[in-house]
């Protein structure tokens, strides 16, 4: 990332820039950045394609064109999935650019098998974003709180994370609700968070398999009803369950092997101190009742399927057996 911010900062640009990641909000802020530092204003000379129906063909026909009363012409490139299948033509045609023609992939997951990837690889500034640690996020936050002159405790700080997830957009739009709800106060609690932020649906579920582990039947039918009530389908919840269900038991067996938690979040796709968390939840499930749990998750969903039972039933008598 430091070469990209000192090519946006120097005005000196490569030709091909690839930024890709789980982080959306990093994704779209530097694909914002790089347009503006690349081509300003100026939408004579700017081309966006999005979605995976993109024309290979019309695309390299507008970076072959010369620019309009300018020195360059941009094309952006977003979620087209020709780092996995269909860029072959485009990576080879790459290897050649126009001097004044540059391009701007942004794309969630790449193929870096695919030519295309080894292309930018080669010739480009690549870019990954990934989901941010817990430090980096904390340190954001505070930058926000900073400009609008607001404090917070460490203890809230954390329980605001712990709230909004680690989702960045997610946490910016939360952010901002606190700040107006917060306009005439000089510091941040853990009550105004509980009255503006939204609680993320996935760590409603976790809350909801904590409450199952505990036995604590009531309790998690309570959070089942509470979703339901927020329009939150069935079938979601449910295969938001089996998902939970299945990281906990990828994080046991991870954690009968000896690895630290920043490894199994490295091996499950968790940050470091969300994978803590799990491996907390984990200790309080046996392998066996894991995987029953997950096994029946799947055989709910498909007595909905095949009508052999109704989706609120399905997910209800699930919570009932595991947390009795």
């Amino acid at each position: 990332m430091q070469r990209l911010i000192r090519d946006i900062k120097a005005g000196q640009f490569n030709q091909l820039y690839l930024l890709y990641g789980e982080e959306a909000y990093l994704r779209r802020q530097y694909r914002d950045k790089l347009k503006a530092a690349i081509i300003g204003d100026d939408n004579m000379n700017y081309h966006y394609y999005e979605g995976k129906n993109i024309s290979v063909g019309e695309v390299i026909d507008q970076a072959q064109t010369l620019p309009f009363f300018a020195e360059r012409r941009l094309l952006i490139l977003e979620n087209s999935g020709l780092f996995k299948s269909g860029g072959e033509a485009l990576g080879d045609y790459l290897k050649e650019l126009p001097p004044t023609s540059f391009f701007v992939f942004v794309e969630t997951e790449v193929d870096k098998r695919s030519r295309l990837y080894k292309t930018l690889k080669s010739k480009g500034c690549v870019v990954e974003f990934g989901v941010q640690d817990e430090n980096t996020l904390k340190r954001w936050i505070l930058g926000m709180l900073k400009k609008e002159n607001k404090k917070i405790s460490q203890s809230d700080l954390d329980y605001f994370l712990d709230k909004t997830g680690t989702d960045m957009e997610n946490i910016r739009r939360e952010a901002e609700k606190l700040f107006c709800y917060c306009l005439d106060k000089e510091a941040v609690t853990r009550a105004d968070i509980d009255a503006v932020c939204t609680k993320r649906i996935g760590n409603h579920i976790f809350d909801m398999i904590s409450a199952i582990a505990d036995k604590k039947q009531k309790r998690a039918l309570e959070m089942y009803y509470e979703l339901l009530s927020q329009k939150e389908p069935p079938m979601r919840i449910l295969f938001l369950i089996a998902r939970q269900f299945n990281l906990l038991l990828q994080v046991k067996e991870l954690q009968g092997k000896g690895h630290s938690n920043k490894s199994i979040g490295e091996k499950v796709g968790l940050p470091g101190f969300v994978a803590g968390k799990y491996a907390a939840q984990a200790a309080r499930f046996e392998s066996d009742e894991l995987l029953q749990a997950l096994e029946e998750s799947v055989a709910a969903e498909e007595a909905v399927k095949t009508g052999r039972m109704n989706d609120h039933m399905s997910v209800e008598m699930l919570i009932i057996k595991y947390s009795s």
